[in-house]
């Protein structure tokens, strides 16, 4: 896959067009107005990573917002995945917030549709869904690609943003979910991150089509891969978390795992279900979510073979905006 130029300057994008194969986590945010706390979880992360993924708001619980957290960690040096959620702001706010973080250093958007309100702890907040994830796919690409806004008013700057999407092959109907990806590519997706591995075959049978169609060729796509802790862990997570699908047989495994060495066994299930996806044509790399649990992350990344990784993150420090003197204009758009 070789597109004829960078589409941001982030460490990401450079690492998926070198043709190595990346890894990205979760920084699951805090619930609390200490940003010691987003820097304690991100030393971890930065050492293992190619890019950290500030969440927002998912499963429509409320946290710490993902443009504070991204603004964190560019401060620190780092190379965040600054997640939009359609959920929680309208058409306005969201093209605020991706060119405010652009500002920032943000080199990486996902874009998603987002949780219903019935899934969080606050189910009586008010929906909002002006967009879908589609929808601000394409919004984005025409700030970056032709230097405007969905309005037509024209930016004086682009963003240089590397932008995602998310997909699901595990959810039926299977047939469905890679023309779903193909739109969004046509949408503006240059990298997906998918919902939760936990049914290889599954994820063989999407990417085959994937490959048939000729999607991995214009889209890099990260397997999204996680422990568990214990069989109730699984069950809640199949049961209780929109998307998820976990076979019987892992459920099963875990069952029989002894008490103490519950922990141990999830995190071997995830390795090996990394070196698996590793295999598989079409894949680039993987995201791993662990809630609250960097340390593990960390671990799951050693014990898979993946290091060390090509780019350190904190390497690299932002260079400050310097601020323009009056009568200096800025690079203009093309339209």
């Amino acid at each position: 896959m070789t597109p004829p130029e960078y589409k941001s300057d982030g460490r990401l994008e450079k690492v998926l067009r070198a043709g190595l194969f990346a890894v990205t986590a979760e920084l699951n945010p805090p619930d609390s107005a200490d940003p010691q706390e987003v820097y304690d979880a991100a030393v971890v992360l930065s050492e293992v990573c190619d890019a950290i993924n500030a969440t927002d708001a998912s499963g429509a619980n409320c946290h710490m917002s993902s443009v504070s957290i991204c603004a964190l960690l560019t401060r620190a040096g780092y190379s965040p995945v600054f997640q939009v959620s359609c959920r929680d702001r309208n058409r306005i706010a969201m093209q605020g917030d991706v060119l405010g973080a652009a500002a920032m250093g943000v080199s990486n958007v996902l874009c998603l549709t987002g949780d219903d309100v019935t899934a969080g702890d606050q189910p009586q907040a008010k929906r909002v869904f002006d967009f879908d994830s589609i929808q601000l796919l394409r919004t984005i690409k025409i700030m970056r690609d032709h230097g405007m806004f969905l309005s037509g008013r024209k930016l004086t700057v682009h963003p240089r943003l590397f932008l995602g999407a998310a997909e699901n092959p595990f959810a039926p109907p299977f047939d469905w979910r890679p023309l779903r990806l193909a739109k969004k590519v046509e949408a503006g997706a240059d990298f997906i991150q998918t919902q939760y591995c936990f049914d290889v075959p599954r994820l063989k049978e999407f990417m085959s089509r994937v490959v048939d169609l000729g999607l991995h060729e214009k889209v890099f796509i990260l397997v999204g891969v996680g422990p568990l802790r214990s069989e109730k862990v699984a069950e809640f997570m199949r049961t209780k978390v929109p998307g998820v699908h976990i076979p019987d047989e892992v459920v099963e495994r875990m069952r029989k795992t002894p008490k103490e060495k519950k922990v141990a066994e999830g995190k071997k299930i995830c390795v090996e279900i990394i070196q698996q996806v590793r295999e598989i044509p079409g894949v680039a790399g993987i995201h791993v979510m662990a809630y609250r649990q960097e340390e593990l992350t960390a671990e799951i990344i050693q014990d898979a073979g993946l290091l060390p990784r090509p780019m350190r993150l904190g390497a690299e420090k932002h260079e400050p905006a310097r601020p323009r003197h009056r009568g200096q204009r800025g690079v203009k758009s093309d339209t």
